[in-house]
């Protein structure tokens, strides 16, 4: 049985861990508040410009950020977290990776990994995967003009012909207890089904509907690409945050029963001591 000394050194050990994941708690939380209100603060912005869009949508056809059968690769820009601690976040994010890129490479498509978080590309790259690490740095940066950027190179790559078309893959973010992976379609652009055959009869359009769509489908593309950056960072806090939570939890419980343990060595080397004192006494 471990002595005193080891025990109590152990309480001290886990005490200090308890300190930091509680601090790393908050910290996130804190983090986590923030990327809500910048999602929050986003989200009527970004449906704006969506319901514009969709009135003009009849000329998006024409635009070439619509146009279909390019013979480049699949580009699959993976969002993960550039640090650890925030439990199963990134290894649920690489298993629905490998998934995908399974069921592309069954359909015949050449797939380029696209990485933004340090995580997600150091797996990537361990498990043998084509990568392009430009934008790995982004993972952190929650910067409106580098993920523009971003999404410009990606547009540039599509309509270059280096690209087929463009896939999202993030943790979605609903609320702090609800995150779950979309894998989804962001080049080609496709019409929504509702949309009409021509253009909304109620618009007037200067000084053309196409030159319009022509300049607002890219700024819907960046906005709907950092809308994903802030969503992704939401889910990484959230996921960080709970894993800390429980961490916290999990330390408690073992500094309960390294207390009791101890009190109950103590208490046998007391009633030993007392044990050996009535012996001598007694002899």
């Amino acid at each position: 049985m471990a002595s005193l000394k080891e025990i109590k050194a152990r309480i001290s050990s886990v005490s200090s861990t308890l300190k930091i994941t509680q601090a790393m708690k908050m910290v996130a939380s804190a983090k986590l508040r923030k990327a809500q209100r910048m999602v929050g603060g986003l989200d009527d912005y970004k449906s704006a410009l969506y319901e514009t869009l969709e009135r003009l949508s009849a000329f998006i056809a024409n635009s070439s950020l619509a146009a279909e059968g390019n013979a480049g690769k699949v580009a699959l820009v993976v969002f993960s977290s550039n640090t650890a601690l925030c439990g199963s976040y990134n290894a649920n994010i690489f298993k629905a990776l490998q998934s995908r890129v399974a069921l592309l490479q069954e359909d015949g498509a050449q797939v380029e990994i696209i990485p933004v978080g340090e995580k997600v590309l150091k797996m990537a790259r361990k498990a043998g995967l084509d990568i392009n690490a430009d934008f790995v740095a982004a993972g952190d940066a929650l910067s409106y003009e580098e993920m523009a950027a971003f999404a410009r190179y990606l547009e540039d790559g599509f309509v270059g012909g280096r690209f087929s078309r463009v896939e999202l893959l993030y943790m979605n973010y609903y609320n702090a207890a609800r995150q779950s992976i979309v894998s989804r379609g962001w080049l080609p652009v496709a019409r929504t089904d509702s949309a009409a055959d021509a253009a909304d009869d109620d618009l007037i359009v200067e000084p053309s509907a196409q030159e319009v769509v022509d300049e607002l489908l890219p700024l819907v593309l960046r906005t709907d690409m950092y809308a994903t950056l802030l969503s992704s960072n939401a889910s990484e806090n959230a996921a960080r945050m709970i894993a800390m939570q429980t961490a916290s939890d999990n330390a408690e419980d073992l500094l309960s029963q390294l207390r009791l343990t101890y009190n109950k060595q103590r208490q046998q080397d007391i009633t030993e001591e007392l044990t050996d004192i009535s012996n001598g006494k007694l002899g």
